[in-house]
Formats: C-alpha cells, sequence, structure tokens
C-alpha cells in the first residue's frame, strides 16, 4: 500500500535526509586508491554517529535488514560495490582494495527518529577513463532526469520513461532485476519505480503530494543482465564483468517539483 507521509513525517525525513547527504560526503571524500572497502563501511558508522549531534539515535537502516526474498540478514552497515558490481557489495565479508581506475558505488539507508531515507552515488578511484566518467555522468543525468519527471499528478510511469530514455540514449544496460521504491516507514515500500517502461501495474499509479520515493538508476557499460552471487546472496553482479553505476536520491513528491531530500 502506498502511503501519504504527514507534515511531521516530513519534516523528520528532511532532517535525516540532510545527514544522510552530510554522511555520504563524508565517504565519498575519502574514497582513494589503496583503500580497503571495509574501511567504508566502519568510517560510515563513525560518520553517522558524528552527524548525529542530538543523540536520537541515527543509524544504518541496512545492518540486520532482510529484504524479502534474502537468505539472511544484510551483515553490513552500507553496501559497497567495485566495478562490475552493479550493488549490494558487503565491505565486511568481501573487502576489497580499490585501485586507481575504479569506480566504486556507496550505497545505505538511514533511520532517523524511526523514519528512512535511501541514497547511492559512484565516484571514480583516483582518475579513471573517459569511458567510465561517461557512464556514471548519464547515470547521474538519468537520476536526476527521473526527479524532474515526480511531478504531483504524473505516473510512476513518466519517472521510469525518463530515465529509460537517458539509458537508451546512451546505449548502456539498463538493469531491470532492480528498481525504486517507496520509502520512508520502512527501508522498502510500495510502490516499485522501474527504471525502464515495463507496463507493471506500479508504473500506473499517481504521484501525490506527501509520497516519498528513492529513485534509483542502474546503468551497465555493457547489457542489462546480472547474476547474484552465490558465495553470498547479496551482491548483484553485471554478467558480462562490466563496469556499472548506481545512483540515487530520496525525494519528496509536491504539487510541483519534487523535493530532494537527500541533496
Amino acid at each position: 500500500m502506498v502511503t501519504l507521509k504527514t507534515k511531521s513525517e516530513i519534516k523528520i525525513m528532511r532532517e535525516g535526509g540532510r545527514r544522510h547527504a552530510a554522511v555520504m560526503r563524508k565517504l565519498v571524500a575519502i574514497v582513494r586508491p589503496g583503500m580497503e572497502t571495509r574501511e567504508l563501511d566502519k568510517l560510515a558508522v563513525q560518520f553517522v554517529k558524528e552527524e548525529d549531534k542530538d543523540n536520537s539515535g541515527d543509524k544504518s537502516s541496512l545492518l540486520g535488514f532482510r529484504p524479502k526474498g534474502a537468505s539472511r540478514p544484510y551483515p553490513a552497515s552500507i553496501c559497497v560495490s567495485v566495478n562490475e558490481e552493479v550493488v549490494h557489495g558487503i565491505p565486511t565479508e568481501n573487502s576489497r582494495v580499490l585501485r586507481e581506475g575504479d569506480i566504486v558505488s556507496i550505497d545505505f539507508g538511514l533511520e532517523h527518529c524511526g523514519m528512512f531515507t535511501d541514497m547511492a552515488v559512484t565516484v571514480p578511484v583516483g582518475t579513471v577513463d573517459l569511458h567510465l566518467t561517461a557512464l556514471m555522468e548519464t547515470t547521474k543525468k538519468a537520476l536526476l532526469s527521473g526527479i524532474k519527471a515526480a511531478k504531483g499528478g504524473k505516473r510512476v510511469r513518466d519517472i521510469s520513461t525518463a530515465i529509460e530514455r537517458v539509458g537508451l540514449a546512451a546505449g548502456y544496460g539498463i538493469v531491470e532485476e532492480l528498481v525504486g521504491h517507496g520509502v520512508g516507514h520502512g527501508v522498502h515500500e510500495e510502490p516499485y519505480v522501474p527504471n525502464y517502461t515495463s507496463g507493471v501495474r506500479d508504473e500506473k499509479i499517481i504521484l501525490s503530494p506527501g509520497m516519498t520515493l528513492a529513485i534509483e538508476p542502474m546503468f551497465n557499460l555493457g547489457d542489462k543482465d546480472v547474476y547474484y552471487d552465490s558465495d553470498d546472496d547479496y551482491t548483484v553482479i553485471a554478467a558480462d564483468g562490466l563496469p556499472s553505476a548506481h545512483f540515487e536520491h530520496t525525494v519528496l513528491i509536491t504539487k510541483g517539483e519534487a523535493e530532494i531530500l537527500t541533496a
């Protein structure tokens, strides 16, 4: 069921989103060659505490979260996915050393006063090839296009179409197995927000003021096919082994332009 957030809940999400973005900025700033991904997980926990200046009890919403169909709870505070890893890389179990020329996706949810926000960015490690820069810039452009389409009175399908157009124009593989979603009272809520025009029921849902969505395009440099790592049941990997990029914001639907809560 799609839920509309109250004014008081939106106020909490605005503050949570502000803190969330501050933590993400700190994480992005320290990404460097030679760093292990497990370090990013430890620092994320530290940064969340630093931003929780009023001791609200802020925490990552991922640690211990068990999504539908998962064989076990997620065992880290953030997802760190490198190169061909699309999403949900586990830094605490499968730590990787970041190398010059890699690209790395950092993705996590924040719980603040019982309300949730979600956010992801993909960043370069040192200097990267131009084709990887283009992949990241295009995926971010698709996110912003999706947000621009997320106006009150429009439909979920309008977001999906806006994202799809950007990906198709660039010739990237648009991941279909994973989608954006509602967020706020929980880590995942209805509706689903696909990154392509799929024709599924949720795409017909009208965007109403008070809805809060996590919009998150995932584009592969190669084709769209992915698989789950059989060793950890979480990490999603591009089937052709080529790099992938992922960007995400939590937005509030209004009567006009959507408000980015994790700006």
